[in-house]
This record gives C-alpha cells, sequence and structure tokens, in this order.
C-alpha cells in the first residue's frame, strides 16, 4: 500500500507533480509524493549526528542544551523545507568549514561580539547562495580560485579539527576529544574510517554486491553504528554517563526560541553586526562559500547521474534553484538563529543511500522527492522527541569528535586529489598550515599572494620544460 493520494501520482516519464511557484516547485507530503517508510526509519536514527551540534553551541556560546537544540530543531526543519519546494538534494551541514569557523570564533571575545560575528558570517554566506546563484556568478567566481588554495582550504579544515577541543587539544586547555574519552574516541573513528574510506569495506561491499544485510546497512547508516559502539563502549569504560530519561513528550522548542534565543542570539534581540565584524566576517564567509559550492557542483552532477537510472520520472536538478533555497535557509538562521555548521546543500552520505534505493526502480522508490522529504522530515521530529534525545544526549561531544574527524580525513582525501604539480602542493600546504593557525583572513589572503608567486610569476607558458 502507497502511503500518498491520488494526486502525487505522475504521468510516466515526467516530473512528480507539483504547484507552481516560479522558480520554486511546491510539493506537500502525501498530497504530491508518497511518504516513504525506509528513509522515515532512516531519519530517525542518524538524527544523533545533526543533534551533536548542541555541542558545539554550548562551547563556543556557552547557552544551555536546551536552547541549542531549539536552534538545532529550526536547522532541521529547514532542511525539509529544501525539499518540500522542488530541490531533491538531501541537505547538511558545510561540514569541511566547522572547524575553521569554530576557530574563527574562537579568536573572537565571548558575548555578544562573538554573537555577531557568527550572525555576520551566516548572514553574508546566504546573501552569497542567493546573488552569486542566481546571477550565475559563482561557477566564474569559484573558477578564478587556483586549485591550490581550493587544496589548502580544505587541509587547513582539517588541521583545524585535528589541533581544535574536539581532536586532540589537551584535557587542561580545554579539549573535550581524544584525551577525555580516549577509548570510545579511538573506537569510534576507527570504525569510522574503515567503514567510509578503508579499501578493505569497499571490496567487502563489491563482493556481496548489497546481499549481505550487516555490510549493506554499515554502508548506508554513515557514522550511526561508530557512533553507536563509541556510545557502548564509552559506558562499559565509564567514559560516558548513562542517560537520564527526564520527560516523554515532545521538546518545546518555540519556548526557548521565544525566552532566550530571540532576545540573546539573534538580530531580533541584539541586533545587527557592527561594521567592524562584518568585514572581518567576509573571508571566511567567502572560504564556507567555496567549500559549500563544491557541494552544490558534486550533488548536482550525482543527480543527472542518478536521473539516467530510471526512464519513469524526470528529476529537475537546478543548481540556481538549491543556491537560492540555501540562501534563504542561512539567512532565515542569521535573522532568527543562527548556528555554527552553517546550513549547506548536500550531505553526501545521505543522498547516496537515498539515491541507491531510488535506482532499484519504482516499487522500492516512487519518487525521489519521496525518499529525500521523508527523510528531512523524519529527521526534523526526532530532534523533537525527548526520549530519543534523552537517550543519545551523553554521547553527543562523542560524536562531534567523530563527526570531525571523518571530515578530517576526508577533506585531506579531497586536497590532495586537487593538485598535481610540486608547486601546487607546496602551496596548499602552506596556505592550510596558515588557515589553521593565523585564520581565514590571513591564509586567504596570504593563499593567493604565495600561488601568485610561486605558480604565475614570470611564467612563460610558450616555454617548454621538464617539472
Amino acid at each position: 500500500m502507497k502511503l500518498m493520494l491520488r494526486s502525487a501520482e505522475r504521468v510516466e516519464g515526467q516530473e512528480q507533480p507539483y504547484i507552481p511557484l516560479g522558480l520554486l516547485k511546491l510539493r506537500i507530503p502525501f498530497v504530491h509524493f508518497e511518504w516513504e517508510l525506509p528513509e522515515m526509519f532512516q531519519g530517525m536514527i542518524v538524527f544523533i549526528v545533526c543533534v551533536s551540534a548542541t555541542s558545539y553551541l554550548q562551547d563556543l556560546f556557552g547557552v544551555s542544551w536546551e536552547v541549542a537544540l531549539a536552534i538545532v530543531c529550526v536547522h532541521d526543519i529547514l532542511y525539509a523545507v529544501q525539499n518540500i519546494f522542488g530541490d531533491p538534494m538531501v541537505g547538511g551541514w558545510i561540514t569541511p568549514a566547522i572547524p575553521l569557523i569554530g576557530a574563527y570564533l574562537g579568536t573572537i571575545p565571548a558575548g555578544p561580539d562573538r554573537i555577531h560575528a557568527l550572525i555576520a558570517l551566516q548572514l553574508i554566506l546566504g546573501l552569497l547562495f542567493v546573488v552569486l546563484g542566481l546571477t550565475g556568478v559563482a561557477g566564474k567566481l569559484v573558477s578564478w580560485v587556483p586549485s591550490s588554495v581550493k587544496s589548502g582550504i580544505l587541509i587547513g579544515a582539517g588541521i583545524s579539527a585535528i589541533i581544535g577541543k574536539y581532536g586532540f587539544l589537551a584535557v587542561e586547555k580545554g579539549g573535550i576529544g581524544f584525551f577525555k574519552h580516549p577509548i570510545s574516541f579511538s573506537v569510534g573513528v576507527l570504525i569510522s574510517l574503515f567503514t567510509l574510506f578503508s579499501l578493505g569495506f569497499k571490496q567487502k561491499k563489491h563482493k556481496t554486491k548489497g546481499k549481505n544485510i550487516f555490510v549493506n546497512f554499515m554502508a548506508k547508516a554513515g557514522l550511526v553504528p561508530s557512533i553507536l559502539m563509541a556510545f557502548l563502549i564509552g559506558i562499559i569504560v565509564k567514559e560516558i554517563a548513562l542517560p537520564q530519561f527526564t520527560g516523554w513528550g515532545w521538546f518545546n522548542f518555540p519556548k526557548y526560541l521565544i525566552s532566550d534565543v530571540f532576545p540573546k542570539f539573534s538580530i531580533i534581540g541584539i541586533g545587527f553586526p557592527p561594521l567592524r565584524i562584518i568585514i572581518k566576517t567576509i573571508p571566511m564567509a567567502l572560504i564556507t562559500y567555496f567549500i559549500a559550492f563544491g557541494d552544490i557542483v558534486a550533488g548536482t552532477e550525482f543527480l543527472k547521474e542518478t536521473d539516467k537510472a530510471r526512464e519513469d520520472e524526470v528529476i529537475d536538478v537546478n543548481p540556481n534553484r538549491t543556491n537560492f533555497l540555501c540562501g534563504i535557509r542561512n539567512l532565515i538562521q542569521a535573522f532568527f538563529c543562527p548556528t555554527v555548521t552553517m546550513s549547506g546543500p548536500l550531505w553526501t552520505a545521505m543522498m547516496v543511500s537515498i539515491a541507491e534505493r531510488y535506482k532499484a526502480g519504482k516499487e522500492n522508490m516512487y519518487s525521489i522527492f519521496g525518499g529525500a522529504a521523508t527523510f528531512d522530515i523524519a529527521k526534523a521530529i526526532a530532534c523533537m522527541w525527548l526520549p530519543l534525545l534523552m537517550l543519545v544526549k551523553p554521547v553527543l561531544p562523542v560524536s562531534m569528535s567523530l563527526t570531525l574527524m571523518v571530515q578530517a580525513f576526508g577533506s585531506f582525501y579531497v586536497a590532495f586529489g586537487l593538485v598535481n604539480t610540486n608547486q601546487e602542493r607546496g602551496v596548499a600546504g602552506i596556505v592550510g598550515g596558515i588557515l589553521a593557525i593565523a585564520g581565514p583572513a590571513v591564509g586567504l589572503i596570504a593563499g593567493i599572494i604565495v600561488a601568485i608567486v610561486v605558480q604565475f610569476l614570470a611564467v612563460d607558458k610558450n616555454y617548454k620544460m621538464d617539472l
């Protein structure tokens, strides 16, 4: 039995039904797409990764867990808006930028200035998404940045994650990663790296061809198995406390938005960021956009390939719409409830998981929008259900550590693939080191200057020689 109304049935070989709204295409659950049970259950499992963002907000801004969770709830609701208004991508954090953002915010005194810096960052990022995306300037701007500098940005993100408080910073200096949870941290990171990046696990997936239930689950669940194992081991070795169940209803996030977030943590309450902070934040916003734009390009190409797998549905993939909706999401949060993770275009692991089931045929998933939207809606609902929240609360700091360590590995993985010559590798290393130590403004400016001097200055393109 399909969980949708007859209005969701499409003409063979055409787009899924929608209400046209110019660039946007409104699709209402059940009315315009099927509710997919597998994606619902998946969303209610992987929500643990999303809720771990509360740890970053608590550490950087000193807010309570309830206030941080209220911000995360809005953040996750907005991901569903992305799908409902016509974008088939599964949105996610701009994860490689998170350690850089955390390091940048850490250089600003705690209090109104640090909150203003976060607001300014998400505000500028939102405007970049909307303006550069809709004008088509985004691709040209990113193409002007040398590959060595792009690689350096990713290297800097990886280094920042490793040396940061969720990585290998000493406990006496505020670290809450390896040196606070050495066993659970190590178990979780090693399982994550094995299932996500190792050659051995890739071979295992290829050999079983999806027929092994355990391997299939480990491949599709992303970070969740490693987080759960780290949680279990952490409890056994007493690095992580047992859950304390204090409620069985729903988390009343609007209460905390009204009482705390709006008056103390938003433009509504503390006003627009001062010009000096806006100017200081521009380099960090540009770096964040460069990273996110790469996700848009990758997600667009992936969905185009996914579209070729089936003839019964046309998937309308529009990078301009993706940019616009990402911009709107970030602008909404900048004004009302800013968050460190930013609101990005793509959660790669979940997009791949949903697309693979979609490719298996109409009987498995009627529409790509059903899979993506059901996942995001269920994930947002899980973020508000108290029993689930109380269950995972003790493991959230370790969950954030695992997320950032995996992202560090992934950043290096991609970064070294962007550079081909020794000159490019050297520039990338310099940029990464400066970014991690001196911050985004110095890193970006120094990187471009070094790239010009090493790669382009006095170069005769017509003179050939072995390099």
